[in-house]
């Protein structure tokens, strides 16, 4: 038998935006251990906002596991909070969301690398050169020199974890980058970025950089970050058409708060109508348009099929996945296919 080094991830009960949280227990397995593998694990909900103090106890459910490419016999274990009657925390989003295997998203997680309080490249007094040359740049003056560094290490991290990440870019804004994960199911495909969110803050502690998630760090002309949600179903992937599209689109304009509800706060200050998005008061869709509320693919309405993926561009980066799958997913079952 082998000695696994075990690392539970769960999300606190801080509000709007919960914190990743991790502990470390070391367990004897004959292989690589399976989440039913792994025991439940006891911690203070007191000092995570979870619980008084007087009856302090949560419990950490593992729900999905992942190799730790930087240890040796490494796991990473993501967990749900229980409460220890076995029912779910109240902060645990994930027990409770609508979930459907064939529902497929992918995750476009942008975010800002802050140092001594700014963003990478920004000056200790002013600002950068204006937005520009930043997105997919190249050359130090404008990915700085730690930047695309930590991108692709994180890149390699999620890879060698089993994460399905697709992709990395240098964002709009100077010290902004994105990453891309594909999951299958609104509970895979949220496990995965939050594992993933947990690799790159992970790795910058040894950078000595913090990662912000928040949707407008830098007031003025610069771009916000968001979380678009790209998504599918089986029903658009191989059916399809312009009346379904349609429906499925006056029904996203009938839940417009429903969504913006979850999609993460703060989204008043990053959804302005400005910088590639749309108001947070209105709602529309077009074709290749980064200023919609949807944006609809070419490919999605060649040959006028109307049938492929979607691009809701309104979530943004301090959104939980588990909640905006889950908004998806309700929106798209209230329209009926046949």
């Amino acid at each position: 038998m082998a000695k696994y080094r075990l690392d539970y991830i769960w999300l606190d009960g801080y509000t709007p935006v919960p914190n990743l949280r991790t502990k470390c227990m070391l367990r004897e397995f004959d292989e690589f251990p399976t989440v039913e593998d792994l025991p439940e694990w006891g911690f203070d909900g007191s000092s995570t906002q979870q619980a008084e103090g007087g009856d302090s106890d949560c419990v950490l459910k593992p729900v999905a596991v992942y190799p730790d490419p930087t240890r040796i016999n490494g796991v990473l274990v993501m967990c749900e909070v229980m409460l220890p009657d076995g029912a779910a925390h109240p902060s645990n989003a994930r027990a409770t969301i609508v979930d459907d295997e064939g529902t497929w998203f992918s995750f476009e997680q942008e975010y800002f690398l802050m140092q001594d309080g700014r963003p990478l490249g920004f000056p200790a007094n002013g600002y950068p050169e204006p937005q520009g040359e930043y997105y997919c740049g190249v050359g130090f003056k404008n990915v700085g020199s730690i930047g695309r560094e930590i991108a692709d290490t994180h890149l390699d991290l999620c890879l060698e974890a089993g994460i399905n990440h697709e992709g990395i870019n240098a964002e709009v804004a100077s010290g902004q980058w994105e990453f891309q994960v594909f999951g299958k199911g609104s509970k895979t495909a949220a496990d995965q970025i939050w594992v993933a969110r947990f690799l790159l803050q992970r790795l910058c502690e040894e950078y000595e950089v913090d990662v912000e998630y928040h949707c407008k760090p830098v007031k003025g002309d610069w771009n916000g970050s968001g979380m678009h949600c790209n998504f599918s179903t089986e029903y658009m992937r191989e059916t399809g058409g312009k009346d379904y599209f349609l429906k499925l689109m006056d029904a996203f304009e009938e839940n417009c708060e429903e969504h913006i509800a979850v999609y993460g706060p703060d989204n008043d200050q990053r959804l302005t109508g400005l910088h590639e998005t749309q108001s947070i008061d209105k709602f529309s869709w077009g074709i290749a348009d980064r200023g919609a509320s949807i944006r609809v693919p070419h490919g999605f309405v060649k040959n006028d099929a109307y049938k492929g993926y979607l691009e809701d561009r309104r979530p943004n980066s301090q959104g939980d996945p588990y909640q905006i799958a889950s908004r998806v997913i309700k929106t798209i079952q209230s329209v009926p296919t046949a």
